[in-house]
C-alpha cells in the first residue's frame, strides 16, 4: 500500500451514533486531507470534485453499515457518448481508507456545469451507477443502485431501503476543502419499539431533514448530532479515523506485465523507448519496468 496519509481523527472520521433504546442508528463522515489528496491529483472540473467527494463520503458511510472485512465502493459507468463524464468511482475499506478516481472528457461546456447534481444530470440515459462489496473472505457483490434523482444521496437511500429493506437517510455535501454527510437508518423494530415511540421515524427524518449543507462541512460531528438530536438520548462510540490509500503495489504492476506475456510486454517495452512504466492513477506512483525486469519475471 502506498502514499498513506496520517490519520488526523479531528478532521476526517467516522463518527457512529445510537439513539438509546431505540432502534436508531447512523454514521457522520468528515473528509478534509484525504479529499484534497483525492481531487488534486487531477486537472477536476467543479462539479466532478463535488460529485467524487460526495462518492467518498457514501462509501465511507455505507461500509459502516456492514460486518466485513473488505472494501465497499461507489460507481458509475455512463455508455452515452455525450456524457462529459466517463466513469467515477470512490472507495472505502474496513480500516478507513479512502481513494477515488474519475475519467471526463476535457470540454468547455465543464464551465456551466458546477454541481454534483448538474454533474451526475448530464450523464445522460446510459448511466449505471452501482455498489460493489469485496470481502476479503468469501465471494463480491455488486447491486444496481436505481437511478431515482440525480441526487446520488437520495439514490442510495433508495436503494438501501429498497434492497435491504432498511428505511435510510442520506445526507452527502462538499465545499472546496471538505467533504460531509450523514446516515441515519431504522433498524427492524420490535411490537415494543413501536407501543414505547411511535413517530419515532417520523421524528427522525423530520429532524435529520433540518441539516444544511453547510453545517455538513463547516461543523465536527458532535456539534451537528447536537444541533440535530439535542432532544434524543444519543450515544456516540469512539470515531473511526479516515485517511487516503492506495493498494497498488510493484507486485500488481509485476502481475500486470506476467499477463500480457513475454512477448507482448517486449513488444510494448519497444514502443515505449525501451522503459515501460505503469503509473497509478489513483496515487501517482510509478512502476518502471526495463528490459532486465520484464525478462527477470518470466525466468
Amino acid at each position: 500500500m502506498t502514499d498513506i496519509q496520517t490519520p488526523n481523527s479531528a478532521n476526517q472520521y467516522r463518527q457512529r451514533f445510537f439513539i438509546e433504546r431505540s432502534p436508531v442508528r447512523g454514521d457522520v463522515v468528515r473528509l478534509t486531507e484525504a479529499y484534497q489528496t483525492i481531487i488534486t491529483k487531477k486537472n477536476y472540473p467543479t462539479a466532478v470534485k463535488a460529485l467524487l467527494g460526495e462518492m467518498l463520503v457514501a462509501a465511507s458511510l455505507l461500509i459502516g453499515t456492514l460486518k466485513i472485512n473488505g472494501r465497499l465502493s461507489v460507481q458509475l459507468q455512463s455508455s452515452d457518448e455525450t456524457s462529459l463524464l466517463s466513469w467515477a468511482m470512490a472507495e472505502c475499506d474496513h480500516t478507513g481508507c479512502v481513494r477515488a478516481l474519475a475519467g471526463f472528457k476535457e470540454n468547455q461546456a465543464w464551465q456551466n456545469i458546477n454541481t454534483s447534481r448538474q454533474a451526475f444530470g448530464q450523464l445522460g440515459q446510459g448511466v449505471v451507477l452501482f455498489i460493489s462489496i469485496h470481502p476479503e473472505r468469501g465471494e463480491a457483490y455488486q447491486g444496481i443502485v436505481e437511478r431515482v434523482s440525480d441526487d446520488l444521496a437520495e439514490c442510495l437511500a433508495h436503494y438501501q431501503k429498497q434492497s435491504a429493506q432498511i428505511p435510510t437517510l442520506l445526507k452527502l455535501a462538499t465545499s472546496d476543502e471538505v467533504a460531509g454527510g450523514i446516515l441515519v437508518q431504522l433498524l427492524p423494530q420490535t411490537d415494543e419499539d413501536r407501543e414505547n415511540d411511535p413517530d419515532l421515524w417520523e421524528r427522525m427524518s423530520a429532524l435529520t431533514g433540518t441539516i444544511k449543507t453547510d453545517e455538513l462541512t463547516e461543523l465536527q460531528a458532535d456539534e451537528i448530532l447536537y444541533r440535530l438530536y439535542h432532544e434524543e438520548e444519543v450515544v456516540t462510540p469512539e470515531a473511526n479515523p479516515l485517511s487516503f490509500g492506495c493498494t497498488c503495489s510493484a507486485q500488481k504492476s509485476e502481475g500486470a506485465i506476467l499477463q500480457l506475456g513475454h512477448e507482448e510486454a517486449l513488444n510494448a517495452l519497444d514502443a515505449h523507448g525501451g522503459v515501460l512504466a505503469l503509473d497509478c492513477g489513483f496515487c501517482g506512483q510509478s512502476y518502471q519496468f526495463d528490459e532486465a525486469k520484464i525478462n527477470a519475471l518470466f525466468i
